[in-house]
Parts: structure tokens; C-alpha cells; sequence
């Protein structure tokens, strides 16, 4: 593995100091940054604005660790997996969402997760490392061009939903949400990004000190602790209490409302107090409730509940005017649904 820096690991007033040192004028870093960035290139040999001397001067100092999709799947209702190589050989999946009125990239934050939900394949992997600013924004990259190339529009969303936890790899996250949405990089809309979490109480307070615009999502499967914990056993260390007071926290710093991912088991919490929980617990600050169907990961524990079951939800939650909707899993004929990712390639 090269021992060479990683270019796009610098700052663009570090390359512009970069130059400086190297008698050559600052400038020069703002043309390599934009081809980094804003152009996405992957080669020195490519940026056909800076002489071949100074082409050569970088390529002997840095490397640009890029990602490559190693494999791609299409499932029949359009949805498009990527096996992503990283520069050390590690890999992690990508999926890119479509619908009629628009594409959703779903991203990865780390190799494996730090966590440990029982129904997620992704839990069941070790985290090997956090995933670099720069590969992250990769990722949305290619399903930018994938969503040109097979929907004829660019990307329209992206969710911090792949692999990993995203707040257990703060810095990074934040890093390439930074880039992703700065006019030097994509240039997207802050809104148009959510990151999804399980719920790190501390590290939803650093957001919300940071005032940051983009949408949270929390995966809470249940608003009663033994529940929660029996199927997220992180659930101990940080529990509802402190979960619900960080979101709190939240919403009186940015204004934004939650939304609530939840799946409905079988046996497990599809019962009359853990509707009721529920509903108590959305009733603290804004939100809404998006109830996913469940992708099975290859044993039994986990069943999807009856539809009656489901059926209770929704009318109860209505009932207190809480914003409901029923998200059918897309891509699970190539494993791409969520809690899905687990690198079967």
C-alpha cells in the first residue's frame, strides 16, 4: 500500500500552502482542488490545465485514493447495488433507490457497524475501519451517474442508510456532507440529505449544536427499553430516556422534525403497549413515523407481522395525528432492502 498521502485529504488552503512551498503560485491548489472535488478526477494525468511538470510534481507526493465499483446488481423493480472497492481492498455497498419522481443514493459510513442490532446483516460484520470523507462523497458520485446514465435525471436525495452507524464516524460524516453540499463539490441542497441513525444521544447533540440543515432519521423498532434492548442491545448504554432528550435537544436548536423508522415483528413488539409507547413517545416533539417492511436475513427470529397488526399502527397513530406511511422494501430480490448489506459477494 503506498505511503503516499492521500491528496484529497487536505484542505484547500493546505494545497494552496502546498504550492507556495514548491515555488509555484497558490492558485495552482484552487485548480487542483476543483479537479479533486467539483470534477471528481481520479488521475493527475487528467487535469489538463496544470503542466505536465507539475502533474508529475503531485503524482510524486500524493496519490488519489478513489473508489471503483467492483460489482453491480439491478433488481427488477430498478433498484441498482454496488460492491464498492475501497483503495486497501476493503468493501462496502451502495444502492441506488428509484422512483418516478426521483433517485435516492443510500450510502455507506463505515466497513461493517459499531453497533449490534440482532435483525440488521450489516451488525453481524466487524467494522473494520470508518469510511474516509472522500469515500463517502465517491459514493454518491457514482449513483450520480447512474441515475443519469439509467433514469435520464441526476440524483435527487441521499440517505445516510448503508453500512454503519454514520455518527459513530462523526468527523468524517460531517466532512463529506460538507463537500457533498458545498458549490465546490456537488452542490446539493442540505435538505435533500438525511442521516439515519440508531440513536448516539451525545453525538445528536453535536449536531444540533452545529445547527446543522440536513433531516435525522432514528431506527427505534420500540419505544419501550426492554424491547429495544432485546433486539438492539446498544439500547443499555444509551437508553429511550437519553435518546428521547437528545432529540428534544434537537429539535429546539434546528427547528427539524424526526422521522421514526420502525419495523414491526411478529411476537416481539407488535402488541397493544407497544403501540401505545409509541404514540407517547412521538408525542414529545414533531415528528412523523415511516413503518418499513422487514427483509429477512436468513434465519427466524424475525418474522414481518400481520397485516392487522400493521393495520393497528397506523390507525392509532393517526388517531393522535401523528404522520404515518408504510415503506414497501425496494431491491430485495438482489439483498439491497435495509438491514440487508452484508457483503454476501
Amino acid at each position: 500500500m503506498s505511503k503516499k498521502k492521500d491528496i484529497r485529504a487536505l484542505t484547500k488552503e493546505e494545497l494552496r500552502f502546498f504550492f507556495v512551498e514548491n515555488n509555484d503560485q497558490a492558485f495552482r491548489g484552487n485548480q487542483v482542488y476543483e479537479w479533486l472535488w467539483s470534477k471528481s478526477l481520479h488521475t493527475f494525468d487528467a487535469m489538463t490545465n496544470i503542466s505536465k511538470e507539475t502533474r508529475e510534481m503531485l503524482a510524486a507526493n500524493f496519490v488519489i485514493n478513489h473508489i471503483k465499483v467492483d460489482s453491480m446488481q439491478k433488481s427488477k423493480d430498478g433498484t441498482i447495488k454496488n460492491g464498492i472497492k475501497l483503495h486497501d481492498g476493503l468493501i462496502v455497498e451502495s444502492v441506488l433507490i428509484p422512483t418516478e419522481k426521483r433517485t435516492t443514493a443510500c450510502v455507506s459510513s463505515q466497513v461493517g457497524c459499531s453497533l449490534d442490532c440482532k435483525f440488521c446483516a450489516t451488525s453481524r460484520l466487524k467494522r473494520m475501519r470508518n469510511l474516509n470523507p472522500d469515500e463517502i462523497y465517491d459514493q454518491v458520485v457514482v449513483i450520480d451517474k447512474q441515475s443519469q446514465l439509467y433514469f435520464g435525471h441526476k440524483l435527487s436525495n441521499i440517505v445516510f442508510m448503508g453500512m454503519g452507524e454514520p455518527l459513530m464516524n462523526y468527523k468524517n460524516m460531517m466532512k463529506s456532507i460538507q463537500m457533498i453540499t458545498s458549490p465546490e463539490g456537488l452542490g446539493m441542497s442540505s435538505k435533500r440529505i438525511t442521516v439515519s441513525t440508531s440513536g448516539v444521544p451525545k453525538m445528536i447533540k453535536k449536531m444540533a449544536d452545529e445547527e446543522v440543515k440536513f433531516n435525522l432519521a432514528v431506527s427505534l423498532h420500540s419505544a419501550i427499553d426492554e424491547v429495544r434492548t432485546s433486539i438492539m442491545p446498544f439500547n443499555a448504554t444509551f437508553p429511550l430516556k437519553d435518546l428521547k432528550e437528545s432529540l428534544e435537544y434537537w429539535y429546539e436548536k434546528t427547528g427539524r422534525a424526526i422521522t421514526y423508522e420502525y419495523i414491526v415483528w411478529d411476537g416481539i413488539n407488535d402488541r397493544k403497549e407497544d403501540i401505545k409507547a409509541l404514540v407517547a413517545f412521538c408525542k414529545a416533539i414533531p415528528c412523523k413515523v415511516n413503518l418499513i417492511e422487514y427483509n429477512p436475513i436468513d434465519d427466524g427470529e424475525f418474522q414481518q407481522a400481520s397485516s392487522a397488526a400493521i393495520n393497528n399502527y397506523i390507525s392509532n397513530l393517526e388517531m393522535h395525528d401523528i404522520t404515518v406511511n408504510v415503506r414497501r422494501s425496494r431491491g430485495k430480490d438482489i439483498d439491497a432492502a435495509c438491514g440487508q448489506l452484508a457483503n454476501k459477494s
